[in-house]
């Protein structure tokens, strides 16, 4: 794996581009990860790939813990591992054990000897020892260590005990790793900057080729995230990639580049989808009026996005987003998608994703132009701003 920063905007916030042997086009940072379940996107079928951005959606995340039920480790290590198997061979596929839809951390069950989560199988206490297995079985080309992850309201003890247990997995996953992938050292902490500092540093001086920053969105609200990024950052080298999960909304995620965060794990779009909700922020200029509709207490529009079930679609010929490229808006209305969610078609959630995803991406492609121009600052101020008028405005409406 490769990695270099190419840009630098208002302090912290950088553009990269991240380079693995497996993908023949380098991956612009900061970028998304796609989320997927047992490696591929929630809705979108893989015939459906080829039409989101390339090479911006070739970043998938998944965790190893999806592949608990159904195939056998042994049989996907004899395959050669998840990119046979799913027949994505020119994607990058990032393990991270924490799956905020399927596989959630459970702190109170973690000990010493293993993580713990709750997955669609009941509590599994996960070791480091069958952690690697399902790493060196799956093979994937960038791999977070095993984790205790904590949330805000745990105790100093608690969180103490989380960091000491996070290094000694990381030492236990270096030792025993027999993979080809980049190792990606966990760091936590929980809301204790203290603690996120002393983890950080630890992890630093390990043979990582990048960080996995984990512990957030467990809690902690957008104000007492500041100094704990900051804390973090601050002790990790810069030439190194650093990927962070639980940070989802807009807002959260231009609050994790103006922090230095170059990846990011996101459950966002996939909740969106379930929601019946479209993505239709401005993407080109955060100046211009964000959508073209009055505000309504039923259209479920908060200035980033808008409900596809509501009533006020149900004759609305137009695509979701005016000039949009995506597959969805080339080819079918709102009126057809607010049709398919009210006869709960799966074929609704298919379209939704795909739009979502498109435009989701989009604004990682703004962020990264905004870098580039030395106007982070004003983008992520103009894009806040925006949304703060637009739910003002609705108030005032409703």
């Amino acid at each position: 794996m490769k990695f270099a920063v190419k840009a630098w905007s208002n302090g912290k916030a950088r553009a990269g581009v991240l380079q693995l042997g497996s993908c023949p086009h380098n991956i612009e940072t900061p970028a998304l990860l796609l989320t997927t379940r047992k490696g591929l996107p929630v809705y979108i079928p893989p015939d459906h790939l080829p039409s989101l951005p390339s090479p911006d959606s070739n970043l998938l995340h998944f965790s190893p813990l999806h592949f608990l039920e159904g195939i056998s480790l042994k049989a996907i290590s004899n395959i050669g591992g998840l990119h046979p198997l799913l027949g994505l061979h020119d994607h990058i596929m990032v393990a991270v054990p924490r799956d905020s839809i399927i596989s959630i951390p459970d702190h109170d069950s973690t000990n010493r000897i293993g993580a713990s989560f709750e997955t669609p199988c009941g509590r599994m206490l996960i070791k480091p020892a069958d952690y690697m297995e399902m790493i060196s079985s799956m093979r994937p080309n960038l791999w977070a260590t095993l984790a205790d992850e904590v949330p805000a309201w745990a105790s100093e003890k608690r969180n103490k005990a989380s960091v000491e247990r996070t290094l000694k997995w990381l030492d236990e996953c270096i030792t025993s790793n027999s993979t080809d992938g980049a190792v990606l050292g966990s760091v936590v902490g929980g809301s204790r900057v203290e603690q996120r500092r002393s983890c950080a540093q630890e992890v630093a001086r390990r043979n990582v080729e990048g960080f996995w920053i984990g512990g957030f969105g467990l809690g902690e609200s957008m104000e007492e995230r500041n100094p704990l990024l900051n804390a973090v950052m601050d002790s990790l080298p810069e030439e190194k990639p650093r990927l962070i999960s639980g940070l989802g909304l807009p807002e959260e995620v231009l609050q994790g580049v103006a922090a230095g965060v170059d990846l990011f794990d996101s459950t966002y779009i996939y909740h969106l989808t379930l929601g019946g909700f479209a993505l239709t922020f401005p993407l080109e200029s955060i100046e211009k009026q964000v959508t073209k509709y009055q505000p309504n207490s039923n259209s479920g529009c908060d200035g980033t996005k808008i409900n596809l079930k509501a009533t006020m679609y149900r004759k609305d010929t137009s695509p979701i987003v005016d000039n949009c490229k995506c597959y969805t808006c080339q080819n079918h209305t709102k009126a057809y998608i607010n049709h398919l969610l009210n006869v709960h078609e799966m074929l609704a959630h298919i379209l939704l994703e795909m739009h979502n995803t498109h435009h989701f991406l989009g604004f990682f492609h703004s962020i990264r132009e905004a870098i580039h121009e030395g106007k982070f600052e004003q983008f992520r101020q103009k894009f806040i701003g925006s949304r703060h008028e637009h739910i003002f405005s609705a108030a005032l409406n409703v």
